[in-house]
């Protein structure tokens, strides 16, 4: 079986202390994404930022800066790299509404309070103390290594 590597570009938008987060349902559980998605062939990462938070949530991003970078490993089957971009919130796109498309699980996007981020179910979750320690100014760890690890960046 061959490998596949996708590279999954994600936007971490903070505006008046509290980040932007997508809501996801599954059985009663509640956990929170950063909205984006997989780059396309031919697209840069911050094309696919802007293209995918638009799609997912219908609100325009200006990519800023990349900040995170952390890999989903699963096995044969599916090795995931996500680069997580600081971005600016520009506003609702044109329709002026949530869009929500591309997984029935996701069912609104919320704005997180960041102070309380650390016990909201934020994942991957080794993002929610690197999310507080960027926004509080302190250094931050770019490259998180694989989700699934114990997390040494504590």
């Amino acid at each position: 079986m061959e490998r596949k590597i996708r590279n999954s570009a994600k936007a971490l938008i903070i505006k008046d202390g509290r980040m932007l987060a997508i809501r996801q349902e599954d059985n009663g559980d509640v956990i929170y994404l950063l909205p984006g998605g997989s780059q396309n062939a031919g697209e840069t990462l911050t094309d696919a930022v802007k293209r995918e938070v638009a799609a997912e949530i219908g609100v325009d991003v200006e990519p800023l800066s990349l900040e995170f970078v952390i890999e989903g490993v699963y096995g044969a089957a599916l090795h995931r790299v996500d680069f997580v971009f600081l971005a600016e919130y520009i506003g609702l796109m044109d329709n002026n509404r949530s869009i929500l498309p591309s997984d029935e699980n996701q069912v609104e996007y919320e704005w997180l309070d960041i102070k309380n981020l650390i016990q909201q179910p934020l994942l991957p979750s080794k993002l929610r103390k690197q999310i507080i320690r960027l926004v509080e100014g302190e250094t931050t760890v770019m490259y998180l290594g694989n989700e699934e690890d114990e997390d040494l960046n504590g």
